[in-house]
């Protein structure tokens, strides 16, 4: 049985169990998984472990990064989707009042994404497309609260500026997955995070907060910003 149950951010859990602490997030489909992710009960109500060794957002929060956007009722613009891992566990902390797109650009995994997470879920909207090219999907997405960023691209920070001057609402949040390794192996990482929040901020975003995201994801940061 659960020692505790502590909610972080709204609709964010720690759960410590047999003296272990492991992030989990309410199942919108109880009794339905998506990649194999162990679940708990805990008074009758079913959450799924959230590994931060398999999502960049995770880790952040498990770093203790001291705000989070993605919350109850917000939009979101998820770029990076993927196969919906993470998008799955977004989707459980929005809820039934808020949404996400989902948004990658190589079509197996989108197919996944469609199939296994989206097909379950109304708040999941996938949309295959290139992030580096927001008018071509802008007509398929309004203006969001957050615009989360995991790409492995050189240009990651640009892509989020892109994104954010589209789609971000006055006063919503952006959140970059740094990958230092995508954007140049020869420099030191943390040079490589300085460089990526110059752009942000000569994009009009303001970064409030920046957590590298040792020892679950090597070589990566977090950064989380302000829109104007």
């Amino acid at each position: 049985m659960p020692q505790s149950l502590e909610e972080i951010f709204p609709e964010i859990y720690k759960l410590r169990l047999d003296g272990n602490t492991l992030l989990v997030t309410r199942n919108m489909t109880p009794g339905r998984t998506y990649y194999g992710e162990p679940t708990y009960q805990v008074d009758a109500v079913e959450y799924r472990s959230w590994n931060p060794t398999r999502s960049k957002l995770a880790a952040a929060i498990m770093k203790g990064i001291g705000y989070m956007p993605v919350r109850p009722g917000a939009t979101v613009l998820y770029l990076g989707a993927a196969s919906g891992t993470t998008v799955s566990h977004v989707s459980d902390i929005l809820g039934e009042t808020g949404h996400v797109w989902g948004l990658d650009f190589a079509p197996r995994p989108l197919r996944d994404l469609l199939d296994k997470v989206a097909r379950y879920r109304a708040n999941v909207s996938p949309i295959l497309s290139d992030a580096n090219k927001p008018m071509e999907y802008s007509s398929l997405v309004p203006k969001v609260d957050a615009v989360f960023a995991d790409v492995a691209q050189p240009n990651q920070a640009e892509i989020v500026v892109k994104n954010a001057s589209y789609f971000l609402k006055r006063g919503g949040w952006a959140m970059l997955s740094i990958k230092s390794r995508s954007v140049d192996v020869k420099q030191k990482p943390r040079d490589v995070y300085d460089a990526q929040v110059k752009v942000l901020e000569g994009g009009g975003l303001k970064v409030r907060e920046l957590i590298e995201l040792d020892p679950y994801e090597k070589d990566h940061a977090m950064a989380l910003a302000e829109s104007a």
